[in-house]
This record gives C-alpha cells, sequence and structure tokens, in this order.
C-alpha cells in the first residue's frame, strides 16, 4: 500500500483548531521529507541493550504495557543505564496518528510525559469515535500536559510532518515486520507481548 492510499484508508482527516476536522489533500506518491521525524528515546545512548517497542495509541494492550511492565522495565532498567528505550509509533487509524502529533508536538523532553496521559486517558479520549470528539479530547490532553492553542494548532495542521510520520512508520514496520501492537524488539530479535517477569527474564540475559 502507498502513502497516497494508506492516507485515504486513515481517512484523509487533519486536526485543526479548535477541535475541528477537515479535509486535507495530501502530496501525491514521491519523495517525503523525514529529516524532522525525531526517534523518541529514553535511557542511556550507549546502554549494554536496545529496546524498540511499536505501539498504537488506539491499541489497549499497549495502554495496559505502559501501565504496567513499562514501569517496571523504566525503574530496574531504563533508568539504571542499562537499557535504551526506543517508542516507535504504528498506525493502524487516523485517531493514532493524531494521538502522536499530540504526543511530539511537546518534543522530546514531553512526550513521554504525554504519552502516559494519553495511554492513562485512552478509553476516555476515544469516547463514542467520533472525529470531532475524538479531536477535542486530544486537545485537551495536550493543553494539560503544558501545550498553548497555538501550539498545538501549529502541530496539527501540519500535513508535511504528518506525512513523515506516516512514511517512517512504513518503513519501520516493513524492516521490523510489524503487524500487531505491542510489538517490542530487544537487540534486534522480536517478541509479541509478554507478562514483566518473562520480559525481565529475556533483558537480563542479554544482559549476562
Amino acid at each position: 500500500m502507498n502513502r497516497r492510499e494508506y492516507m485515504a484508508l486513515l481517512g484523509g482527516t487533519m486536526l485543526m483548531s479548535n477541535g475541528f476536522v477537515a479535509s486535507t489533500a495530501f502530496a501525491q506518491d514521491g519523495e517525503v521529507d523525514t529529516s524532522n521525524v525525531v526517534e523518541m528515546a529514553l535511557g542511556d545512548e550507549n546502554a549494554p541493550v536496545t529496546f524498540i517497542e511499536y505501539a498504537s495509541f488506539t491499541c489497549p494492550h499497549c495502554a495496559r504495557f505502559h501501565q504496567s511492565q513499562f514501569k517496571d522495565l523504566k525503574a530496574d532498567f531504563i533508568d539504571t543505564g542499562k537499557v535504551r528505550f526506543i517508542h516507535r509509533d504504528v498506525y493502524f487509524d487516523k485517531f493514532g496518528l493524531w494521538a502522536s502529533m499530540v504526543a511530539r508536538c511537546g518534543g522530546q523532553d514531553r512526550f513521554f510525559g504525554i504519552t502516559d496521559m494519553i495511554y492513562e486517558e485512552q478509553r476516555d479520549w476515544i469516547g463514542d469515535g467520533t472525529d470531532a470528539g475524538v479531536a477535542d479530547r486530544l486537545r485537551t490532553i495536550g493543553k494539560k500536559a503544558g501545550l498553548t492553542p497555538d501550539e498545538l494548532d501549529a502541530c496539527l495542521s501540519d500535513r508535511d510532518h504528518a506525512q513523515a510520520l506516516v512514511a517512517v512508520y512504513q518503513e519501520n514496520s516493513e524492516t521490523d515486520q510489524v503487524n500487531s501492537t505491542p510489538t517490542l524488539i530487544i537487540d534486534g530479535k522480536k517478541y509479541q507481548n509478554m507478562a514483566y517477569p518473562e520480559l525481565k527474564e529475556i533483558i537480563e540475559g542479554k544482559l549476562n
């Protein structure tokens, strides 16, 4: 599926000011500048283990992972310099893309804090699944995280950035063959979601 077909599948809509949505005309297939897409990461860049999570903001399993396993992972391995953690967005639907644009609006310093809020409030902001309702509730999360209305307007109306995010997602998902979330890549080996004791055992094995 090319980018144009993918954007059509997502609904071809973008968040606009005051929580409304508007149709967009995405560019024809061609070269997309992805240089402004930042890899969102936590932990020591030189940590002995690299842990990549592919996650969708609309995935209930991803929300549970971040409310449970991730907290232990962060305390035991990320904060102690043993694991470099990378969060990669997966866009199975337009709401996941919108949520990613809100999370990224705060830059790398605030990304994980906003991510926590989006996962914690997942059921609430998805709500009845209407475009306008989801848009309004995502903007509310952004404001609670300290983003101004002008900052949100700039981030959420940036069509070029949306296309770049999709291009990076498609490239990464093809490389790592990601078709479900959360998908975990630990030092280059792919795993599916698992309980924390199992996850801890795998990481400790790689550290040893």
